[in-house]
């Protein structure tokens, strides 16, 4: 993939997880908004902002704080940017029977405590920051 190219890559799970909490944290993003399993690679292509997650199997994680069910695919993709990730891929949130794919995640700027995910659909869910700190 073009995107990929020139990309920094991490493989192995704990380098992996090592890379993209380091991403989330640079970007002002929550450190636990990507609670994933068995890590195959990451990769970040700084230019473009785009990354890439790739793992072994699809992980379902409950935020306890705010009772959400989100399950993340097998392959991750986005753009990070300040605050946000646009065009994410492989990340669904569940509502209801449905499971509609989260395609953009965006913290305040300037803070208010807020992430917003937003649907293809239109459709903007808003939760505290602090549940999705690390370890939650």
């Amino acid at each position: 993939m073009a995107e990929k190219e020139g990309g920094i890559v991490k493989q192995g799970h704990d380098e992996g997880m090592k890379m993209a909490i380091a991403l989330l944290e640079e970007f002002g993003l929550p450190a636990g908004l990507l609670p994933l399993e068995e890590v195959i690679e990451v990769g970040f292509e700084r230019n473009t902002g785009y990354m890439w997650i790739v793992q072994k199997k699809k992980v379902e994680h409950n935020f306890k704080m705010i009772s959400k069910l989100v399950g993340y695919d097998t392959q991750i993709t986005g753009f990070v940017d300040k605050k946000r990730i646009k065009k994410l891929k492989g990340v669904k949130a569940k509502e209801l029977m449905l499971w509609p794919p989260v395609n953009e995640i965006v913290v305040d700027d300037p803070p208010t405590g807020q992430i917003h995910f937003k649907s293809l659909a239109g459709v903007t869910k808003t939760f505290p920051i602090e549940a999705f700190a690390a370890g939650q």
